[in-house]
């Protein structure tokens, strides 16, 4: 019976792809006296004509719009005649909602959408819903939900054009068809051609959008085809994007781009967009200035030039490089990481977003930026700039430091980046909150590409979003710290290999604020014989959820009754510049050992 069935199908693939009318006349719309008939002009007579498609239409059936009808062969007709098409501009538009079911249904036999095709059956009732077309195709089974849409504005074409819940309740029973095993599309076919993108119409049946949105997320595929459309002829052409999301992000990738490639600024790291290079330098720009990373990115690059020398670096070695970078924990993964592709991938960084984003320390921003910096693939790059951007373009007033609105705009994002451009996009999109889309101030609008989209700037708000919820107060620790002199070599020690700063190597210090007597007591306490003291003031360093208040001290002691009881280094100065990591949080009390730290060291060489 399969065998038949596939022959009866190869002798239909013959056939012609275009649907046929005959008997095809001319005429001029009058007016539409109810959803069912219209009074058309043909040849000087008012006719009575049958309107096959039942929906809104206005904008289409307007007083003197030119339209093509089909004569009637039935003589028991009342009407005698079927509106077909009507032009509108230089678009024909097809109007005949009983074709998309058949055009679709035909074109499948032909051989294409779905290949080896076994049997079509239309009209399938599963559940409480008669869904369009069932499809067998080897060990697959496939529901096909068929939507003709006539509605276009601007090349912008949408569904529905009323309220239909039946097409609301299809939607729902294909989403659970997926969670039974089968394939289900929704299969919109764009009665016209040469249109921009498909969307759903949240205007008229917002209820409907979100049904699309929520079945494509459970694994229902969309898809939107246009056709080729003369008075008398239809045939399936190409496939339309579909935008499920927000359609702003969509018109706002060709702008984008442009403004991009004409404005973007000159970065070491875009000269080599490598992904091993793309991802050091993403590492380090997280919480960190462009300004501050350029020294710190060609240096780390110099010493560690291939994932290879990463993997294999010495910890201090390591953790010298990213001195006054802050955050160690960035590069302590990056080289769990390193090590990983070592094992994992035979030493060449994967290539693939899934891949990049198993990797030790990669999160989804990470990963989207090496996938379309090095790759080209399309996926989202979403940083604290992209955030502010699009939420003032969209003018949403949701939270953004909430992780669920940031993955509902990397879904957005992703569903409208273009293929043969996705790194101009979304380095476009960062570019864009970095030097126009500004924090804290007064955005550039007028140097914005995307000003004519935005919705914040439409309604004046631009300076009031994003919205960001206030994080909790930082813990405040009160902390007291000692540079110990002993002649010309100071005190060091090495932090707890886990934790805040863990593996750093930090001066001397106590829990609490000690007065010049508790500290000189302190001294003597650990072994070590206080000469002379000095109060070196107060400093603070913020973290991301402490704040160290410190109070300093130097004290010159005994080279010749040093018996510390503490595990302490004491090191020439010029040492523990060249050898041994010391954080950023101590940077106001080294200069009384004469070293620099991190930034302020390379701007000093």
């Amino acid at each position: 019976m399969r065998k038949s069935k596939r022959s009866s199908l190869k002798r239909k693939k013959q056939e012609s792809d275009l649907m046929k009318y005959e008997r095809i006349q001319k005429g001029t719309f009058q007016e539409r006296p109810n959803r069912f008939i219209a009074h058309i002009e043909i040849d000087g007579k008012k006719e009575t004509v049958h309107v096959k498609n039942t929906g809104r239409c206005a904008e289409l059936l307007t007083p003197g719009a030119e339209v093509y009808v089909q004569k009637s062969d039935s003589l028991e007709r009342k009407t005698g005649w079927d509106l077909i098409s009507v032009k509108k501009g230089e678009r024909m538009i097809n109007m005949d909602s009983q074709i998309p079911n058949r055009i679709v249904k035909e074109w499948m036999e032909e051989g294409h959408f779905v290949k080896d095709i076994s049997l079509i059956r239309p009209e399938y009732t599963y559940r409480n819903s008669r869904i369009d077309l069932y499809v067998e195709a080897e060990e697959r089974k496939i529901l096909v939900e068929v939507k003709g849409v006539t509605l276009e504005e601007g090349g912008v074409v949408r569904f529905p054009d009323a309220p239909s819940e039946r097409a609301v309740k299809h939607v729902e029973e294909l989403t659970e068809a997926v969670k039974e095993g089968y394939e289900a599309y929704v299969f919109f076919v764009i009665q016209m051609k040469d249109v921009r993108y498909f969307t759903p119409n949240m205007d008229t049946h917002r209820a409907f959008g979100e049904a699309l949105r929520r079945a494509a997320r459970a694994g229902v595929r969309i898809v939107a085809y246009d056709c080729d459309v003369e008075a008398d002829r239809i045939a399936i052409a190409g496939n339309v994007p579909v935008i499920l999301g927000e359609p702003l992000l969509y018109e706002l990738a060709r702008p984008l781009i442009s403004w991009y490639r004409e404005n973007r600024r000159d970065l070491p790291w875009r000269e080599q967009p490598d992904a091993y290079h793309v991802w050091v330098s993403e590492i380090m720009l997280q919480q960190t200035r462009v300004e501050a990373v350029k020294p710190y990115y060609e240096r780390f690059l110099k010493a560690l030039p291939t994932v290879r020398h990463l993997a294999e670096a010495g910890e201090d070695t390591l953790l010298k490089l990213w001195e006054g970078l802050g955050y160690y924990n960035r590069v302590r993964n990056m080289q769990k990481a390193a090590q990983q592709i070592m094992v994992d991938h035979n030493g060449t960084f994967p290539d693939t977003y899934e891949q990049i984003l198993s990797l030790k320390g990669i999160g989804s921003y990470t990963a989207g930026a090496v996938s379309a910096f090095a790759f080209g693939l399309p996926k989202p790059a979403v940083d604290g700039n992209v955030l502010r951007v699009v939420s003032r373009i969209l003018a949403s007033e949701e939270d953004i430091m909430k992780q669920s609105v940031r993955a509902d705009i990397e879904r957005k994002l992703e569903e409208v980046i273009p293929a043969d451009a996705a790194s101009d996009f979304d380095q476009g999109l960062i570019e864009l909150g970095a030097i126009v889309c500004l924090p804290n101030g007064e955005p550039k609008c007028m140097e914005c590409p995307a000003r004519s989209l935005c919705r914040a700037r439409k309604l004046g708000i631009e300076k009031e979003l994003p919205v960001k919820k206030k994080q909790k107060a930082r813990r405040v620790e009160e902390r007291t710290v000692f540079i110990f002199r002993d002649g010309e070599n100071a005190a060091v020690r090495k932090r707890p290999g886990r934790g805040l700063l863990a593996g750093m190597y930090e001066f001397p210090n106590v829990e609490g604020k000690l007065t010049e007597a508790d500290a000189l007591n302190y001294s003597r306490e650990i072994g070590l014989s206080p000469l002379h003291i000095r109060s070196l003031g107060e400093a603070k360093h913020i973290f991301s959820h402490v704040e160290w208040h410190m109070t300093g001290y130097l004290i010159r002691v005994d080279e010749l009754e040093n018996s510390c009881t503490e595990d302490f280094l004491f090191v020439h100065p010029d040492e523990v510049q060249e050898k041994y990591p010391v954080p950023a949080a101590f940077e106001q009390y080294t200069a009384y050992i004469n070293i620099r730290l991190g930034q302020d060291k390379y701007r000093a060489e």
